[in-house]
């Protein structure tokens, strides 16, 4: 099996007016980070300024124990416990191999399986796609509105996703 390399995605909530200090302290951690053993490389995600204070660091090393070393490092420590008065949160941190965070969400649930999900759908879209044929074509007829194939479909399939919508999934549809 070829060696995918480990990631590790470090989330730093930075308080209100403590971000310049965080980008220097950031000069201090980097280059001891590309110094260590198995380092591939990095990305810095800064927030947006004035609206977010996330600051999001990606760190590649070659194999998961080089990453572990440095993240469980003395140095390592050392810095973070000086940054600790920026923190809003501690620091927070997953170690994945490969490129498995790139798939995951913060509070991720197991989604069910594709063949599921079409078959669970389907079953709800397919009695409402009978259903409401039979109540609003008679409906357009008394209108006196001319059948169209096209127009039809689409005011069929409106009503489907609508109905199905607002059964289903009822906080879709809710104002503030």
């Amino acid at each position: 099996m070829e060696n995918q390399g480990a990631s590790v995605v470090i989330s730093h909530h930075i308080l209100d007016g403590k971000q310049e200090e965080y980008e220097n302290w950031l000069t201090e951690v980097v280059p001891l980070t590309k110094h260590s053993k198995g380092f591939i490389d990095w990305q810095i995600i800064r927030p947006i300024p004035d609206l977010t204070f996330v600051y999001t660091v990606i760190i590649r090393f070659d194999t998961i124990e080089n990453l572990k070393k440095w993240m469980e490092s003395d140095i390592r420590k050392k810095h973070i416990e000086k940054a600790n008065s920026l923190f809003r949160k501690n620091d927070n941190y997953k170690i994945k191999s490969g490129l498995d965070f790139l798939f995951e969400t913060e509070n991720q649930t197991k989604v069910p399986v594709r063949w599921k999900q079409f078959l669970v759908t389907w079953s709800a879209i397919y009695p409402l796609s009978l259903l409401v044929s039979l109540v609003v074509l008679p409906f357009l007829s008394l209108l006196k509105i001319p059948a169209n194939h096209y127009s039809d479909g689409l005011l069929i399939s409106g009503c489907i996703v609508f109905s199905y919508g607002f059964c289903c999934n009822a906080e879709l549809y809710k104002t503030d």
